[in-house]
């Protein structure tokens, strides 16, 4: 899920120009005091969707600089890494959906190619602190060497447009999971949250990506994918199915989460659900009539279509949704009910199928746990919850590296060997 942020190609070449680095605020002294707090900072942890790359463009996010969720909205940086014991993760590609028309097709590659050069260019800019991965083994030797692992995935596979051998372009430079659909239905599949069905699940063109995918090696995403499009993933896949960041309707019935038996599937094909924290997708949040009000006017004014924009209307808009969201904010979930999504979800799949994919800086966060810096307490719920250190390892980002694994032993093209440009 998305902060209603529209992302276009002029937006996303600011982001290439690295500005100077400046050294990382220390963590706090006081995260290494809790023994609870020193066994999460043992582990690996990972989060397997992590929309921060949206924020490389804006002149006020500094990765080395410590944010502040209730000032600026960010939620994923170096101290914070730091003091959360998150070593890193899957760092995003997304491109809004917008039209199947040939110059919207043209834009959306512009724009997902730029998005992931302002992946690289980031981990170059901060290549003391971060590196690149492109394996299971890049993770663990950049764990071990203390640095943040940089992955890449995609959120919408959109800028594809109609032929996936772009695919391989975008595995060149580091790609290593996609996701087909976002929140419409694209050429690729139907979305759990588009209220038409066009395909029944994958189309013939979505039914070549997964084959495609499996051929070059990159985990499939079946997170914003209807329940129709991810059955038919795993029909197609030889692979295991991952969900970056969703849910399960056994704790509410959003259509974004997933039915219990397409979990089990999911898990007994090793797959991997990892469990967001956006806070809609949690439980029924109901905004005040005032935000409600807001966000009608808003979209009387703009309209709903970022492709009918100009890039000066953009401009206004973000600030204009900015000024309302402090205004008039947004309902939020609690920390009891992820943790209750959570729970549940090991409960029904068993710990080696289960991790955390949060959605931080798009829009995930509760009350409780409203950035990074808050992972340590999610270990304390395991461990209060019986799982073992084994356990927690696993759903802390074992379960993940596993599935990349399966997924690299599986490749049916001669491995390529992409340069860190770090």
């Amino acid at each position: 899920m998305k902060r209603i942020l529209f992302l276009l190609p002029a937006a996303i070449l600011a982001a290439c120009a690295p500005d100077a680095a400046t050294p990382a605020d220390p963590a706090p002294e006081a995260a290494a005091a809790n023994p609870a707090q020193t066994l999460h900072q043992s582990f690996m942890v990972l989060d397997s969707h992590l929309d921060t790359p949206a924020n490389f463009h804006s002149e006020d996010y500094v990765f080395s600089k410590r944010g502040n969720f209730d000032v600026d909205g960010t939620q994923v940086d170096l101290p914070r890494m730091n003091e959360g014991g998150l070593d890193g993760g899957f760092w995003v590609i997304f491109t809004s959906q917008g039209p199947l028309d040939p110059a919207s097709l043209s834009a959306a590659r512009t724009a997902g190619l730029l998005r992931q050069m302002s992946i690289r260019e980031f981990a170059a800019k901060y290549s003391n602190d971060v590196e690149l991965a492109f394996t299971a083994d890049d993770a663990d030797r950049i764990n071990a060497a203390g640095k943040k692992i940089v992955f890449q995935s995609m959120e919408n596979a959109y800028p594809l447009g109609n032929d996936v051998s772009l695919l391989e372009a975008f595995y060149t430079g580091g790609l290593r999971m996609i996701a087909p659909v976002h929140f419409r239905n694209n050429q690729f599949a139907d979305s759990a949250t588009d209220v038409n069905t066009v395909f029944g699940g994958l189309s013939p063109l979505g039914e070549e990506l997964i084959r495609e995918s499996n051929r070059l090696g990159l985990m499939l995403d079946g997170s914003h994918a209807s329940e129709e499009t991810v059955w038919d993933m795993l029909a197609i896949s030889t692979t295991p199915i991952m969900l970056s960041h969703s849910g399960p309707t056994g704790v509410y019935d959003h259509p974004r989460n997933l039915s219990d038996d397409l979990l089990k599937a999911i898990a007994d094909k090793g797959g991997v659900i990892q469990v967001n924290a956006y806070g809609a997708y949690l439980e029924a949040l109901v905004a005040t009539p005032e935000r409600i009000a807001a966000l009608a006017e808003l979209e009387a004014k703009f309209g709903t279509d970022p492709a009918a924009l100009t890039p000066e209307q953009i401009d206004a808009y973000r600030a204009e949704r900015e000024a309302l969201d402090k205004a008039f904010p947004a309902p939020r979930s609690t920390f009891e009910k992820f943790k209750e999504h959570l729970l549940y979800t090991l409960e029904l799949v068993g710990p080696d199928h289960v991790g955390i994919g949060a959605d931080w800086d798009g829009g995930g966060g509760v009350d409780g746990m409203k950035d990074i810096a808050d992972l340590p307490q999610v270990t304390d719920v395991l461990l209060d919850a019986g799982y073992s250190q084994q356990d927690v390892a696993k759903i802390w980002g074992g379960n993940l590296m596993r599935v990349l694994r399966d997924v690299e032993a599986k490749r049916s093209s001669p491995l390529t060997s992409p340069k860190s440009i770090n």
